[in-house]
Formats: C-alpha cells, sequence, structure tokens
C-alpha cells in the first residue's frame, strides 16, 4: 500500500493535478457520490475521479475510505453544534420552554435544510463507521440531543408541556425534523415560513 500510495502521488506530480487539489474538494466530491450511490458502491477511484485526478493522490488528504467518510459526519455535526451555540444562547435562561422549542425548530429545519446530502450521509451511512467512530459520532449527537432534552425538560418543571418521556420525544421531534429535507421542495405547496410554523 505504501508502495502504491508513494506511486500514485510520483502520477499526480508527473500530472500536475496535485497542485489543484485540496481537501475541500475531495470531501465535496465524496458527499456528492456517497448521497447519491451509497458509502458501499463508491470506490477511491471514483472520488479522484470526480476530482480529476490520479486515484493515489487522495491519500495526501486522507488514509482510507473509512476516515473520509468519519470526517464527512463529524464535519457535519461539527458545523451543526457550532451553528447551534451561536444562536441558541443559553437554554436555562430567560425564554420560556415554548419560546426555546420554537427557536430549536426553526433552527433545526433551516440548518439542515440547506445541507441535504450531509443530511443523509450522516444518517444513513451510520452502519457504515467502525463501532471507535460510531462511538464518537454518537458522543456529538447526544451533545444535540440533550440541548432539545433540556429545553423539554425545562418545559416539564414549568408545567407547560405533558412528556410521559422526554428521551423518546427529543428523538421523535429530531426525526420529524431531519425527514423535512426529504420532501420538501421550494416550490412546493406552502411556504418555508408557513411550514416552520405548522412544525
Amino acid at each position: 500500500m505504501a508502495a502504491w500510495r508513494r506511486f500514485g502521488e510520483w502520477m499526480a506530480r508527473r500530472t500536475g493535478s496535485h497542485g489543484d487539489i485540496t481537501g475541500p474538494r475531495v470531501h465535496a466530491a465524496a458527499l456528492r457520490l456517497i448521497a447519491r450511490h451509497g458509502f458501499a458502491a463508491v470506490s477511491m477511484r471514483q472520488i479522484a475521479h470526480e476530482v480529476g485526478v490520479q486515484a493515489g493522490a487522495l491519500y495526501r488528504y486522507t488514509p482510507d475510505k473509512q476516515t473520509l467518510l468519519f470526517d464527512l459526519m463529524r464535519g457535519h455535526m461539527d458545523a451543526l453544534l457550532t451553528a447551534r451555540a451561536a444562536t441558541a444562547g443559553d437554554v436555562t435562561g430567560g425564554d420560556t420552554p415554548l419560546i426555546r422549542l420554537d427557536e430549536f425548530v426553526r433552527f433545526h429545519i433551516r440548518f439542515h435544510l440547506e445541507r441535504p446530502d450531509a443530511v443523509f450521509v450522516s444518517y444513513m451511512e451510520l452502519r457504515n463507521l467502525t463501532p471507535e467512530n460510531f462511538a464518537a459520532l454518537e458522543a456529538l449527537r447526544r451533545d444535540y440531543e440533550d440541548q432539545l432534552e433540556v429545553i423539554l425538560e425545562s418545559g416539564v418543571a414549568a408545567g407547560e408541556f405533558d412528556l410521559t418521556d422526554t428521551k423518546i420525544t427529543t428523538l421523535a421531534i429530531i426525526a420529524m425534523l431531519t425527514g423535512l429535507t426529504t420532501w420538501y421542495r421550494e416550490d412546493g405547496r406552502l411556504p418555508l415560513t408557513q411550514i416552520e410554523r405548522i412544525y
């Protein structure tokens, strides 16, 4: 494998392509292909072809396809948590639980609708992660889910929400909101603002 990797890098240098290839371009190509065909069906050679380089050049940016998949999924979760932190403020602050829940719903919908491929890969390809990578990603997902559960728990404590199980309700709400990416169309029957109000 090491010899092949060195050969691939040499070929990339010979064709003058390695100066044009970047990590973000590799990630973008991999995301498109995996979302379209599935992780198992996509090869490193296909990703390289999509970027326009020799297959060996990809190993300058990722050691293998598993790492590439994990990096895509972790990147999505990191972006989600960063965006949430920038907009949410203190979930235990002065706003009522109902107001905070409304804000969470609108945030989740808008963030995910802008990233349908990343959402699809992040949910549908969990089964293809190694146990170690799965555990790391699940920890990030729990960080996000916990933010919603805190809102629900505060609503129950304040008598605003009547819930049997806040954990199950958390997972159900997130699944419902994320599912919007599979059917929403900008030219659909209802505008996004109205769909947000309904949700």
